[in-house]
C-alpha cells in the first residue's frame, strides 16, 4: 500500500505503520525475527517509500532489540549496505543512522555469535559500484578486526585479495579506508609479512599502481605503523627480487618517500646520525638494510648516503657512478635530487659546507664537485654550481681539503669502516651494479632475438 498511486492510500497506510511502530516501542514482549526478515527484503524494494520506511524500522529496531538481533546481524548489514548508496538522500541519511548504530550495536556485543557470514557480505560488497558501499563496507571490516583480530585473519585468505584490490579503486577515500584496514591487520607480525609481500607483487604486475599509487600506499601505512619496520621489510623484501628493472624503480619510489614525506621524519632523523660513533646498532643496522637493497639504484644509493651524512662512502660512491650506464632516467634521477638537496631536508648538509675545520666537509665536498662533474650543463647544473660558488672558491676548499686530510680524513673513514663496514658496502654496490648491468644487455639481446625471429631468421 506504500506504494499504491492514490496518494490517500499511502498516506493510510504511511500513519497504520506509524501507530504500529509506536506499539511495538511500549511492548515489553516483541519477537523482532518474522519482521526483520520482512524489512530486510522491503529495503531492496523499487519503491522509495518502502525502503525508506524499511530502514526507519530496521534503524528503530537496532535501538529497541539489541543484542535481541544477533540472530539478523549479516542480514541487517547487507540491506545497510544496500540502501547507504541509495540514489534518494533521506534513504541516504536514515540508513547512515542505521549503520552507525548498528555497528556499535555489534561492537559491544559480548556474546559469542558468527562473524564468518558478515565477513562474507562485507568482502562481497567491496566489489560494489558505489563508493560509499565500498567505504561502508571497509570499516566495518576495520571495525570487526578491532573487536576479534584472530576470527578476521582466518578469513584472510578470501579477504586479502578484495582488499589489495581495492588498492587500485579509483576512488581516494576508498583507499585511505582501505590501507587503514590492511595497517590493522598488519599489527599481527605474521600478516604484516604476508600483506608487504602481497603489496609489492601487486606493484611489479602493476607497474602503473607504482607509479600513481605507489607514494600514496607506502606514506598511509607509514602513518599507521612503524615506518622503520615497513622501509626495512620492503628493502629485504625487494633485494633479491629477480625484475632487476622493477626493484630499481621500486626503489627510486621508496627513496623519494624517504626525502619527502614528513610521516618519515622520524626516519630521517635516525638515518642522520648513522655516521656518528654513539648511534644506535638499530640504527645502524637498518642503515646497511637500506643501503644493499638501495644499491639497485645508483642516485637513490647516494642520496641515502647524503642524507645519513655518511659523506666518506658518498665521495667514494662518486667515482663508480661514473661507471654506470647513463640514461635519461638517470640523469633525471640526479637533477630531481639536486632540486631536494635545496629543500629543508637537507638544510644540515647546506649548513656543514659552511663548516671549515669539520671532519666531514672534505667528503662532503668531494661528493657534490663529483655530482656537478657527472652533470651535463643544465639547469640542475647551474643550481648547484651556484650553491657550491657562495661557500667559496675550488681554490680554497682544495686548499682546505689538504690541510685537513691527515689530521681528519683518517680517522672519519676509521670510525666509519668500524662502525658500518666501508668496504663491504662498496664491493656490494659493484656487484649489485654489475647484476644491472648484465641485466640490460640480456634485454638488449632478447630484443636482437625477437627482431630476428620477427624476420624469420634461425
Amino acid at each position: 500500500m506504500l506504494g499504491d498511486g492514490n496518494k490517500e492510500i499511502k498516506m493510510s497506510a504511511d500513519a497504520c505503520l506509524a501507530e504500529f511502530l509506536r506499539e511495538i516501542s511500549q511492548a515489553e514482549v516483541v519477537d523482532f525475527g518474522p519482521m526483520v526478515k520482512i524489512l530486510v527484503e522491503q529495503c531492496q524494494s523499487k519503491e522509495k517509500s518502502n525502503r525508506l520506511t524499511a530502514i526507519s524500522w530496521l534503524e528503530k529496531f537496532i535501538g529497541l532489540g539489541g543484542v535481541k538481533l544477533i540472530s539478523f546481524y549479516s542480514e541487517i548489514v547487507e540491506s545497510i549496505m544496500f540502501c547507504i548508496s541509495d540514489s534518494e538522500v533521506d534513504i541516504r541519511q536514515v540508513t547512515k543512522v542505521a549503520n552507525a548504530a548498528h555497528m556499535n550495536l555489534v561492537k559491544t556485543t559480548t556474546l559469542p555469535f558468527d562473524l564468518k557470514p558478515l565477513i562474507n557480505i562485507l568482502t562481497l560488497e567491496l566489489l560494489s559500484e558505489y563508493v560509499g558501499t565500498r567505504v561502508a563496507s571497509l570499516q566495518w571490516i576495520d571495525m570487526l578486526h578491532e573487536k576479534d583480530p584472530s576470527e578476521i585473519n582466518k578469513s584472510i585468505g578470501d579477504l586479502l585479495p578484495a582488499l589489495l584490490k581495492a588498492i587500485s579503486d579509483p576512488a581516494d577515500e576508498v583507499v585511505l579506508m582501505d590501507l587503514q584496514v590492511l595497517a590493522r591487520i598488519s599489527l599481527d607480525q605474521l600478516q604484516f609479512q604476508r600483506i608487504l609481500n602481497a603489496i609489492v607483487h601487486l606493484f611489479m604486475e602493476e607497474r602503473s599502481l607504482l607509479e600513481t599509487r605507489g607514494a600514496l600506499v607506502i606514506r598511509k601505512l607509514s602513518a599507521l605503523l612503524n615506518p622503520r619496520d615497513i622501509f626495512t621489510s620492503l628493502a629485504n623484501i625487494l633485494i633479491d627480487k629477480p625484475n632487476l628493472e622493477f626493484v630499481s624503480l621500486m626503489v627510486q619510489t621508496l627513496n623519494l618517500i624517504i626525502l619527502t614525506a614528513p610521516e618519515l621524519a622520524s626516519l630521517r632523523r635516525s638515518l642522520k646520525d648513522i655516521s656518528n660513533p654513539s648511534a644506535s646498532t638499530a640504527d645502524r643496522e637498518m642503515f646497511i638494510c637500506l643501503f644493499k637493497c638501495w644499491c639497485h639504484n645508483s642516485v637513490a644509493t647516494f642520496s641515502l648516503c647524503l642524507l645519513s651524512q655518511t659523506y666518506d662512502l658518498s665521495a667514494a660512491l662518486i667515482q663508480k657512478l661514473a661507471d654506470v650506464n647513463i640514461s635519461v632516467g638517470y640523469l633525471m634521477q640526479i637533477d630531481k635530487l639536486i632540486q631536494l638537496l635545496e629543500s629543508p631536508v637537507f638544510i644540515h648538509l647546506r649548513l656543514q659546507l659552511l663548516e671549515i675545520n669539520s671532519r666531514k666537509q672534505t667528503a662532503l665536498l668531494q661528493s657534490l664537485y663529483g655530482l656537478l662533474m657527472l652533470l651535463p650543463q643544465s639547469q640542475a647544473y647551474n643550481t648547484l654550481s651556484d650553491r657550491l660558488a657562495t661557500v667559496s672558491t675550488l681554490h680554497v676548499h682544495l686548499g682546505n681539503m689538504q690541510m685537513k686530510k691527515e689530521s681528519s680524513a683518517s680517522q672519519v673513514g676509521e670510525n666509519f669502516s668500524k662502525f658500518l663496514k666501508f668496504d663491504e658496502l662498496l664491493a656490494h654496490f659493484e656487484s649489485v651494479q654489475e647484476k644491472h648491468s648484465a641485466f640490460r644487455m640480456s634485454l638488449i639481446q632478447q630484443k636482437s632475438l625477437i627482431s630476428l625471429a620477427k624476420q624469420g631468421n634461425p
